[in-house]
């Protein structure tokens, strides 16, 4: 590699850890990050056994149309993580969780693909009072993968006004966690980007 190509390379690199974490190399050989995605409630509706579906969308189902996807990284905040396993669930526009019927609305699982990354088509959740407060709006996950620890966490949306007072999303924790909604075409449907960074047991 030529020495002006390895300055290209290098300087991609610094910027695109940067955005997510420091990553330094050990006397080992090996690396150490601070890229891990934080933590967050399980929360009180959890079901297990979702179905394995990137599509939680059905006919006459209400609210924006979204589209969720990422990647899944190992804990050297650069290399994708094959098989791992997502999973998503969430209140529809009521604000209500889907706790008992057997299609599993607004809940799935799926696996990573070679290059680690997951999609999911789905909408935009509504909001539900927590107390006095209303939580705000948010998609919950667990991502599991073989050597790695289990993540439990949430994703928040960015202006939302119920984020400041609440006890979860307003932590410093949650702060890259919560995630810009981007147009996606002239229909009104918007997407986002959420890649997860695991930590190995």
């Amino acid at each position: 590699m030529n020495r002006k190509k390895f300055l290209i390379t290098s300087t991609l690199t610094a910027i695109g850890l940067s955005s997510f974490g420091k990553v330094r190399k050990l006397s080992d050989g090996t690396f150490d990050s601070d890229c891990e995605t934080t933590n967050d409630i399980l929360g009180p509706f959890y079901r297990s056994d979702a179905p394995i579906r990137s599509d939680l969308t059905y006919e006459g189902l209400k609210g924006t149309r979204i589209e969720l996807k990422g990647k899944v990284y190992q804990s050297d905040c650069v290399t994708p993580l094959k098989s791992a396993m997502v999973e998503i669930w969430h209140c529809d526009t009521n604000g209500v969780y889907d706790n008992e019927s057997k299609a599993y609305h607004q809940r799935a699982r799926w696996i990573t693909s070679e290059d680690g990354q997951y999609s999911f088509k789905t909408i935009l959740p509504g909001k539900y009072l927590n107390g006095q407060l209303f939580r705000p709006a948010h998609i919950h996950y667990r991502v599991t993968a073989a050597n790695c620890k289990e993540l439990i966490s949430q994703i928040y949306f960015k202006g939302d006004p119920h984020i400041e007072k609440d006890p979860w999303a307003s932590k410093e924790k949650a702060k890259l966690r919560i995630i810009e909604l981007i147009p996606q075409d002239t229909n009104g449907n918007l997407s986002l980007n959420f890649d997860i960074y695991l930590r190995k047991k």
